[in-house]
């Protein structure tokens, strides 16, 4: 049986839920709560970690995404968030770092900070190669989520274009998620679009109710790839946030912007954040 009530689809080793999770209109009513995945400013994190989160707060963000090894002490870290009034909302996983001989640690110093979601960001080929592997993968993915749920802790995957990419007539991505327990799913919806015009981005919405907790708006052109901006590229957000609505119970959406060639670091985020409460503002976005 699932651990919780967010699981709401008949995955393998899960039983059936109905859909208590789901957000009421009051608290739609509320507004939606943005973080910045800090990647997309990974250089100016690098030199000034304070400076660039009171940045980031005076923009209009709530949270913050972090992601890497752990280079700062966890009570830097802390202090920092503390200070601006930001929340982690994740961090960026490496695989490497849930291995029994390192889970207590990772689990110690994302207790420190405050956070509750650790996120894989990536996986490398040989755990992806092919399905057996994907399934290999499942399992190792629910054992582990198993394990972090005891301290408290809950673990997602974050897909690139690969997960979308076709493998033998199948989306690789659902060879994962039709077989794990207890992992939520982060869906980058720029990265999933740039495996190509024919895929379904809005589909794992409707296919795993329930399994986002956070997500990444990513903007990406089918012309220009990743140089765009949100509303200005392929995705349809009114869609998008529309089926996060009816079917997840996102807490937060999470900004990522990593086109250098139209703007920089600081900039990019700060106009996704502008046109997306543009959108909002238009109607666009309920």
């Amino acid at each position: 049986m699932p651990r919780s009530g967010m699981e709401a689809r008949p995955y393998v080793g899960c039983g059936f839920h109905a859909a208590p999770w789901l957000k009421t209109k009051e608290e739609y009513e509320m507004g939606y709560k943005y973080a910045v995945g800090l990647y997309s400013v990974r250089d100016e994190l690098t030199k000034d970690l304070w400076g660039t989160l009171r940045k980031i707060k005076a923009m209009g963000y709530d949270g913050v995404e972090f992601y890497g090894n752990f280079s700062r002490t966890a009570q830097e870290i802390k202090a920092a968030l503390d200070e601006t009034g930001l929340v982690c909302v994740g961090w960026h996983t490496d695989w490497s770092l849930l291995t029994p001989e390192r889970l207590l640690s990772t689990v110690t110093y994302n207790k420190v900070i405050g956070n509750t979601e650790i996120v894989i960001p990536w996986i490398p080929e040989e755990m992806r190669k092919d399905k057996a592997s994907w399934l290999e993968t499942a399992k190792l993915f629910s054992d582990t989520a198993a394990k972090l749920a005891d301290y408290g802790l809950k673990l997602a995957y974050h897909n690139h274009s690969e997960e979308f990419e076709k493998m033998n007539g199948d989306v690789p991505l659902y060879y994962l998620y039709d077989n794990t327990c207890g992992v939520g799913l982060q869906l980058d919806n720029g990265n999933a679009l740039s495996a190509g015009a024919d895929v379904d981005v809005y589909d794992p919405l409707v296919r795993y109710p329930g399994k986002l907790r956070t997500v990444h708006h990513k903007p990406y052109s089918l012309k220009t790839g990743f140089a765009t901006m949100i509303g200005e590229d392929d995705i349809d957000w009114a869609k998008f946030f529309k089926l996060c609505r009816e079917h997840q119970n996102v807490e937060w959406h999470i900004i990522e912007y990593e086109c250098e060639e139209m703007y920089g670091q600081l900039e990019g985020i700060e106009k996704c954040i502008q046109a997306i409460r543009k959108l909002e503002q238009e109607g666009k976005i309920l």
